[in-house]
C-alpha cells in the first residue's frame, strides 16, 4: 500500500479510492472561462484539475479560482521555479513539476522550500519526451531512464523536507509506460499517477489509455488518473470513470450490456442502447441494465440483469431478473423501457 497524500479536501494512495484528474483548456488567467470548465469536469466526477500556467497572470488567477471553487487545483509547470513559487503562493493545493526542465537543484530547492512552507503536495512527472541528458545518456530512452530521472528529483525533493509527493512515469508508447510505472511500483511508496502521455484524438487515445492505464490498475499499481486526449476534457474524464468500472474499481453505477449486432438483429437496439448509457452515466446506484438484439441472446445473455429488453421483428419483451414482465411494440419500445428503469432506480431509493 502507498502512502497517502493530501490534496486539500481530497486524499490519493493508502486505501482511498481511485482519484480522476483532468486538465482544462482554456487560459488560467480568463478567471469567468476557466471556471465554467472546472465547474463542467466537476459535475461529471472529475476529482482534481490542472491549470496551465504559461506565466505571472496564470499563477495569480489561481487565487481568484481558489475563491469560487472548491474543487483541488493543481499548477502545471514548466521551466520555471519562479512560477512555481507564484502559484504556490496564491493558493495551488499541489503543483506538477517535469524534472527535465524545472532547472538545477537549487531552483528545485526553492520550489521544495516553498512546497514545505504551505504544506502541499507535488507531482514530479518524468516524461519521456523530457529526460535529463545525463539520464537519457546512460540508459537511452527507456523505461530505465524515466525511473531514475523521477527518484532522482524525488531524493532531491526529500533532502529539502519534501514528503508529500506523488510520481508519474509517462510516455506515449503504452509498452514503455506500463514498463515503467512497474519498475518504479517495486522502489517507492509514493503514490503514483498513472496516464499515457500524448495518447492522442478520442479513437486512438481511448485504446491507448485503457489498455496502458487499465493494464496497471489490474496489477494493482495506481492512485489516481489522467485519460490525455486531443479532445474535450470532459470525454477524459468519462473515458476514465469507464476504465475505472471495466477494472471493477467503481461498483456505485448503472452498468449497461448491449449485445454485439449482427445479422439476426430486427430492431434498431444501437441507438437505444448508446441514449441509455448516456442517460445513465452519471446515476450513482449499483445496477445492471441489458439491451439484446435477439431472442437468441434475449433472457439468456441478460439473465444476470436487473432489467433488460431483447426485441425482434415487431416487438420487444422487458424482463427483469430473468423474467418476462411485458411484451410492447417496437414504436412503444424505448418509452416504456425507459419508464422501467426509473421506477426500478426509485425503488432503490426507498
Amino acid at each position: 500500500m502507498t502512502k497517502k497524500i493530501q490534496i486539500a479536501s481530497t486524499y490519493i494512495g493508502g486505501n482511498m479510492p481511485i482519484a480522476i484528474q483532468s486538465m482544462t483548456t482554456t487560459f488560467t488567467n480568463d478567471i469567468d472561462k476557466t471556471l465554467q470548465q472546472i465547474d463542467t469536469l466537476k459535475k461529471v466526477g472529475c476529482n482534481l484539475v490542472r491549470v496551465a500556467v504559461r506565466h505571472q497572470e496564470d499563477a495569480k488567477a489561481i487565487a481568484a479560482l481558489k475563491q469560487k471553487t472548491d474543487m483541488p487545483l493543481i499548477a502545471d509547470i514548466h521551466f520555471s521555479s519562479k512560477l512555481a513559487i507564484v502559484a504556490i503562493e496564491n493558493g495551488a493545493d499541489k503543483i506538477r513539476i517535469n524534472p527535465g526542465n524545472i532547472g538545477n537543484e537549487q531552483e528545485i530547492k526553492k520550489v521544495a522550500d516553498c512546497i514545505k512552507a504551505y504544506n502541499i503536495a507535488v507531482r514530479v512527472g518524468s516524461n519521456s519526451g523530457s529526460i535529463e541528458k545525463n539520464f537519457l545518456k546512460q540508459y537511452g530512452r527507456t523505461a530505465d531512464a524515466l525511473v531514475e530521472s523521477a527518484l532522482y528529483n524525488v531524493h532531491i525533493l526529500e533532502k529539502y523536507g519534501v514528503d508529500s509527493i506523488v510520481i508519474s512515469v509517462k510516455s506515449s508508447s503504452v509498452l514503455l509506460t506500463v514498463e515503467a510505472y512497474r519498475k518504479l511500483a517495486k522502489r517507492t511508496e509514493y503514490p503514483l499517477h498513472l496516464g499515457v502521455t500524448e495518447a492522442g484524438t478520442s479513437a486512438s487515445g481511448i485504446v491507448k489509455s485503457s489498455i496502458g492505464i487499465g493494464s496497471l490498475l489490474l496489477d494493482g499499481i495506481g492512485n489516481t488518473i489522467r485519460v490525455s486526449l486531443a479532445d474535450d476534457p470532459v470525454q477524459e474524464v468519462l473515458v476514465a470513470k469507464r476504465i475505472l468500472r471495466a477494472c471493477g474499481l467503481e461498483n456505485n453505477y448503472v452498468e449497461v450490456v448491449a449485445c454485439p449486432t449482427c445479422g439476426r438483429c430486427e430492431w434498431n437496439c444501437m441507438p437505444l442502447a448508446q441514449k441509455l448509457e448516456k442517460k445513465l452515466m452519471q446515476v450513482q446506484k449499483k445496477c445492471k441494465v441489458a439491451v439484446m438484439g435477439c431472442i437468441v441472446n434475449g433472457i439468456g445473455e441478460g439473465e444476470d440483469s436487473d432489467i433488460g429488453i431483447a426485441g425482434g421483428k415487431d416487438k420487444c419483451i422487458i424482463f427483469k431478473g430473468g423474467q418476462i414482465e411485458r411484451q410492447v411494440s417496437l414504436a412503444e419500445a424505448e418509452e416504456v423501457f425507459f419508464n422501467y428503469i426509473d421506477d426500478f432506480l426509485k425503488q432503490k431509493n426507498e
